[in-house]
């Protein structure tokens, strides 16, 4: 474990799950930095903040260096973000299945429940707007089961990564 990902005050997974990236011997996320940024992102992401998900993904993935599961997981999540502005600030699916495209490469072999993200469920819902965009409407990510949507607390994170 890093010490600069290191936060004692990221929340702990629901007592029911142990996603990867969850250490239960010691009752703490192996980096805890990136529980956090990927909560908000996920958050943000689920109320349409694209712009906003990107960042949490982005300023937390300078943290790792390439070939850890850690960095493919983040550049993976930054370019899921990326994608879906791309779609639905933009209308360019062009630009968004380029973006899932490099996406889906990232996410290759990161675990299914990664720091509570379901992969699969974004690689799934990913390949499947590659042949029909309209499925990303109304599409939220799960973390920890559910579809947590953003709350103040996640828009003054992102705005502290400026």
């Amino acid at each position: 474990m890093d010490d600069h990902t290191r936060d004692p005050t990221a929340d702990p997974p629901p007592a029911h799950l142990t996603p990867a990236g969850w250490l239960p011997e010691k009752n703490l996320w192996e980096h805890g930095t990136l529980r956090r940024a990927v909560i908000h992102g996920v958050r943000l992401f689920n109320s349409g903040e694209f712009h906003e998900s990107h960042d949490c993904f982005e300023d937390e993935w300078y943290n790792y260096g390439n070939g850890s599961t850690e960095s493919a997981f983040l550049h993976g999540m930054v370019q899921v973000a990326a994608g879906a502005y791309k779609h639905f600030d933009f209308e360019d699916d062009d630009g968004m299945r380029s973006l899932f495209r490099t996406a889906l490469q990232y996410l290759h072999g990161v675990p299914r429940d990664f720091y509570g993200v379901d992969v699969t469920d974004v690689r799934t819902k990913m390949t499947n707007a590659l042949s029909d965009p309209t499925v990303l409407h109304g599409w939220k990510i799960p973390l920890d089961g559910e579809f947590p949507t953003a709350n103040e607390e996640d828009f003054i994170y992102a705005e502290s990564l400026e």
